[in-house]
């Protein structure tokens, strides 16, 4: 008979039974265990606890033994063994929590091998599940550590995107300007961003990254560190990319391309000179286009069209020009805002975009209010807009902005 791994407790007065089970399970391969009593088979328990026990008990002691086999935490089968008169005897000692009965004499052992194989499947399963369950706590407690640590990552990374994003209600070159971001995850993947190029220009744009969270918000980072270098190189006069809308987009391209990040944004820039009431723009694919409105109220969108950066590797971008005859307020708008609005398509959508709009005049705060953002728990996507209204249009006594409210760039310290 080959070698068995189970070990066998036997607890039984009766000396001659106990030995005689003994001798059998030996010879089938077990490692068996008997004692006349529970007082001496307690150290058994404390050194190696069996897989199995026999046991011939009263029902109250079968009764104290497996509960304190169930406080242990484990899977213990007890089998009763005795000679009983009836069938309340054998229902007595299962209702006190034998796993199983066995009738003395033990006449025929084979029923022994029938009830361990039957047990042995039970221990195997419990065993498994237990073991499962502890990889299972083991994995949540480690899920539960990284999680811990990926919101303090996200914490921090919110607070660098936000110090990031420029100065709210700004004014530059004339120019009142303000943002809103209300990110969809914890962080966002839309940026924008505004400041002065010249002491007459002023560049604006919103960026749109493709995805969400933690993967999108990371290219908005490079982002903005490409504007601060282009700034620096316009003032070393080492570049002049920055002026020039559709360069400005070549250099986003070629910015994420290198990264291979697999990573694309659909963006808009625009540079408004004062002195010639002049915007000249690039279009990166960005949709929906920004609505612009003059003092009479009406809003129409944008013309022009262009593909999105980091796609392509010689992408052409076409530069559009717009005279601004009189005060104006133009609006950007990532995507996300056309999520939140209630019509059946997309049509539908642009021309409620333009009636939230027209009129002019209209705030951040005011657009948030009538497009109840705050009031939404999750939003699909992430919402940007950016608001840059002519000072005249804007009612703002320019006599009233301090020089330095007035004349410093958008985010600067």
């Amino acid at each position: 008979m080959t070698a068995r791994t189970e070990r066998i407790l036997i607890i039984d007065p009766d000396e001659g039974a106990r030995n005689d089970l003994d001798r059998y399970l030996v010879s089938r391969g077990f490692y068996v265990h008997g004692y006349a009593g529970i007082a001496e088979a307690r150290r058994l328990f404390e050194a190696q606890p069996p897989d199995v026990i026999f046991a011939d008990l009263p029902p109250a002691t079968i009764s104290e033994l497996t509960a304190c086999l169930k406080d242990d935490g484990g899977f213990m089968p007890l089998v009763a063994c005795s000679q009983v008169s009836g069938a309340a005897e054998v229902i007595e000692a299962l209702r006190a929590g034998a796993s199983d009965f066995i009738l003395k004499p033990l006449t025929d052992k084979s029923v022994v091998e029938d009830v361990l194989r039957r047990l042995f499947d039970r221990v195997r399963v419990h065993r498994l599940n237990q073991q499962y369950r502890e990889e299972l706590e083991e994995a949540n407690t480690d899920l539960r550590a990284g999680l811990a640590e990926l919101r303090a990552d996200q914490r921090a990374g919110r607070k660098v995107q936000m110090k990031m994003l420029p100065d709210r209600q700004v004014i530059l070159n004339d120019l009142a300007i303000d943002h809103l971001i209300k990110p969809s995850l914890f962080l966002s993947g839309d940026f924008l961003d505004y400041f002065r190029i010249s002491e007459d220009e002023t560049l604006v744009y919103i960026a749109d990254v493709s995805g969400h969270g933690a993967s999108s918000a990371f290219v908005t980072v490079l982002l903005k560190n490409l504007t601060n270098r282009l700034q620096r190189n316009l003032r070393r006069k080492s570049s002049d990319d920055i002026l020039y809308p559709a360069r400005f987009l070549e250099r986003i391209n070629n910015e994420l391309m290198d990264t291979g990040l697999g990573k694309h944004a659909t963006v808009f820039v625009g540079i408004i000179s004062a002195s010639q009431r002049r915007l000249r723009y690039a279009v990166g694919g960005h949709f929906p286009m920004p609505v612009i409105t003059f003092e009479s109220g009406e809003a129409h969108f944008l013309e022009g069209s262009g593909p999105a950066v980091g796609l392509f590797d010689d992408p052409v971008w076409e530069e559009y020009e717009l005279v601004l005859s009189g005060p104006f307020q133009l609006l950007l708008f990532s995507d996300g805002i056309l999520e939140v609005l209630q019509a059946a398509n997309l049509d539908k959508k642009e021309q409620q975009l333009l009636e939230l709009v027209s009129g002019g005049r209209h705030t951040i705060a005011s657009l948030n209010e009538a497009l109840h953002l705050d009031d939404k728990a999750e939003l699909p996507d992430d919402i940007a807009i950016v608001s840059v209204s002519d000072i005249r249009l804007a009612g703002i006594d320019l006599q009233s902005v301090s020089v330095n409210d007035a004349g410093k760039p958008a985010g600067a310290g």
